[in-house]
């Protein structure tokens, strides 16, 4: 697919340092991904879900808000989005391996239930479109804010708008309608990327939904509704710019349907050839963003294949230190079990 912007597009003002950073992100992504998927074969680790695929929706995506100011309640095939907001791959590898020190909940979550406060990162439980919801009560306080004066309109130091993900299967979900009604009757900040990649683990879109998009149903809720090629880095970014400053001008909430293809079985538990041909596979990998983008920026020069090289041996280096790191750390100890669980017993008093 084509990543070159059309005319007058806001990733036509996108530096060279700043496209480059993008693929940078992707290709990390990518290969802290395909690690976790050799430790979980190898036995190593319990469970891994992949976003090979999805790279260039979420990386496109985060690079259009203000990071870590913006509220973002991702799920749990969004590696490239919080890589971008500023988890690292070390901190990643702790989740897989449930170690001590882990980021997100203090190796207490599945792998992938990202949650960092630093980063505005807000902690999704595993059921399945409740962080619609959630990131849709947390527009709604940002609305009301600055309804009353307590955000000004030029205060970017700020939460300005919510930004939420899943995957179209999740949109069969009542929360998901519940989430995007309130978003609509209330014109909330909110942006919500539905990343479809075509199948609900097993279940292929038209056996989901009896429309042609998931942006058609965008209406029904008085929401703006976009489709958007999610294999392409910068169309990602334009849509996502310009639901931004829809959020920012109080235009109301956006949902944004990525089109994009998983490169993977839905998870480590899954075998995908049981619902899914080769050919259809390897047609998808036809679209691969990190190729298709890498591409774009040796064509236009932005980026040298000296400089491909280089980004991929840094990727490299952080993930195989980031594995040989978690795989060494001490598991957290077991009197720790129940801390950040129940609220501390007050011996003298017996509760």
């Amino acid at each position: 697919m084509n990543a070159t912007p059309a005319l007058d597009t806001p990733s036509q003002l996108l530096s060279p340092e700043a496209l480059k950073e993008m693929y940078w992100l992707m290709l990390l992504a990518r290969r802290t991904d395909e690690r976790a998927w050799v430790l979980h074969r190898q036995g190593k680790i319990a469970f891994h879900i992949s976003g090979m695929g999805h790279e260039a929706v979420q990386v496109g995506a985060a690079c259009a808000i203000h990071r870590g100011v913006d509220y973002v309640h991702p799920y749990y095939r969004d590696l490239a989005l919080v890589l971008a907001l500023g988890v690292t791959p070390r901190d990643f590898m702790f989740s897989l391996f449930g170690k001590r020190g882990e980021l997100s909940s203090g190796a207490r979550q599945m792998p992938s239930h990202w949650s960092a406060r630093k980063y505005n990162l807000v902690s999704s439980s595993s059921v399945v479109a409740t962080q619609v919801p959630q990131a849709a009560g947390l527009a709604f306080a940002i609305k009301y804010k600055r309804d009353h004066g307590l955000i000004q309109a030029d205060d970017f130091s700020q939460p300005r708008c919510a930004i939420t993900c899943l995957g179209e299967g999740s949109t069969s979900q009542g929360e998901w309608h519940e989430g995007m009604n309130w978003a609509g009757v209330h014109d909330l900040p909110l942006i919500c990327i539905v990343q479809n990649n075509n199948y609900a683990i097993s279940v292929p879109f038209e056996k989901q939904m009896n429309i042609r998009s998931v942006a058609d149903r965008a209406n029904a809720y008085g929401v703006h509704g976009i489709t958007v090629n999610g294999s392409d880095v910068l169309a990602m970014y334009d849509a996502m710019k310009a639901a931004v400053h829809r959020a920012y001008r109080g235009e109301g909430a956006t949902l944004i349907e990525a089109k994009c293809h998983r490169l993977t079985p839905h998870s480590s538990d899954d075998d995908d050839r049981t619902y899914r041909s080769r050919e259809e596979l390897e047609e998808a990998k036809r679209f691969d963003p990190i190729m298709s983008f890498a591409q774009v920026l040796l064509g236009r020069g932005v980026m040298s294949t000296a400089e491909q090289q280089e980004f991929e041996a840094k990727a490299m280096e952080i993930v195989n230190t980031a594995h040989r790191e978690a795989e060494s750390a001490p598991y957290p100890d077991e009197h720790t079990i129940y801390d950040h669980i129940y609220a501390p017993i007050n011996h003298e008093s017996g509760r």
